[in-house]
């Protein structure tokens, strides 16, 4: 199977255009058009998880973390990257990585993290901004479902847990061809009013083009009028972070026992014990401490992340814990929808797990 093939099916759940602008994800290392007879799946890459693929049969290496962040001016295996990205060229294995883009997205890491928890009703911490766009498109009355459709079909209409989501009002256009025109309906050089249907739908920006090929391909006239607007709503289904609710009340330490068996960690860093009884749970996978002022802002009893530093605990106040479990650990589970998404798609394809255990942080 090509490489392609395999990375379209995680971009298409995950787009990179949902990466933040730090970030470095999709195809690091290979060629797409190379054909494979296997992925492994990791966190991160090391010389030992190239090892490891090499051993599986495994041309293709999906990671969560990109193990290239910044520029490469020289690959003379003087440092981590550079070692992993040549020992990783020397063995014909491609490198993938889907971050802060699967990160983002509505049903990845963070909803993991959330199911695992056991929360109810979880919502995106800090939802995405300036990312939906409106369609305006005028549609003659008999053509309108199917254009509508054809811009469903291209990812238009989602609100939440709707979709197909559209507004419609009837009303008249007009227009005059010119004599090099070829007119769907009136005359060539004489002006035509045409009963139509205003259709308005939003969209997320990044599936511009093929909403508009798509909506074009299905409209009957020649030159389509459509506009598009760009939104500040908040995009509720894609961000950073969530927060949600358990099931009922539970004591700090009660909680901070349960996060130890579900993520399989030693020891907490956490913030003085609240006196009250935990309900509402923020978090994030990874490096969290960015997000303080949003977990504080949805009410939440506690947040749990990553990578907090001394002064970060003191952001907390009075009202809200903090409970750094890790960042491995926080994210070990993002492996599970990598190989959920390949396995439904690709049922007879082979997809393993990584046996390493790329963790650089050891507890003693």
């Amino acid at each position: 199977m090509s490489i392609d093939e395999i990375i379209s099916v995680i971009e298409d759940f995950a787009p990179l255009a949902l990466q933040q602008s730090y970030d470095n994800c999709g195809l690091l290392v290979g060629d797409r058009e190379q054909i494979v007879e296997g992925v492994l799946l990791c966190l991160d890459v090391t010389e030992e998880v190239i090892n490891e693929a090499v051993k599986k049969g495994a041309g293709l290496v999906i990671a969560h973390h990109p193990v290239i962040f910044g520029s490469i001016k020289k690959l003379t295996g003087t440092n981590f990257t550079e070692r992993v990205v040549l020992k990783a060229v020397r063995e014909n294995i491609s490198i993938y990585a889907a971050h802060t883009n699967i990160d983002s997205v509505w049903g990845g890491v963070n909803s993991r993290i959330s199911e695992k928890i056991g929360l109810k009703n979880p919502e995106i911490l800090s939802p995405a901004g300036g990312m939906l766009r409106k369609l305006v498109v005028f549609v003659p009355g008999d053509h309108v479902s199917k254009v509508r459709e054809a811009v469903f079909r291209a990812g238009a209409g989602h609100i939440g847990e709707y979709d197909q989501c559209s507004f419609n009002l009837e009303g008249e256009g007009s227009f005059r061809g010119s004599e090099d025109s070829d007119p769907f309906v009136g005359k060539r050089g004489s002006i035509h009013f045409e009963k139509e249907i205003r259709v308005e739908t939003i969209f997320p920006g990044f599936l511009e083009s093929r909403i508009i090929e798509s909506m074009i391909r299905a409209h009957p006239y020649e030159e389509v009028a459509y506009d598009i607007y760009p939104l500040q709503n908040r995009w509720d289904r894609a961000g950073m972070g969530m927060v949600g609710d358990l099931d009922s009340d539970i004591d700090a330490v009660l909680f901070l026992k349960k996060l130890k068996v579900i993520f399989g960690v030693k020891t907490i860093r956490h913030t003085k014990l609240l006196q009250k009884q935990i309900k509402r749970v923020a978090l994030c996978g990874g490096s969290g401490s960015s997000l303080i002022d949003a977990a504080r802002r949805s009410g939440a009893d506690i947040y749990v992340s990553g990578d907090f530093r001394y002064h970060d605990f003191f952001e907390a106040g009075a009202g809200m814990m903090i409970a750094d479990i890790g960042h491995y650990e926080s994210e070990q589970f993002t492996i599970e929808i990598f190989y959920e998404l390949l396995t439904k798609k690709f049922p007879n394809f082979a997809v393993h797990f990584s046996d390493v255990n790329t963790n650089p942080i050891h507890y003693f």
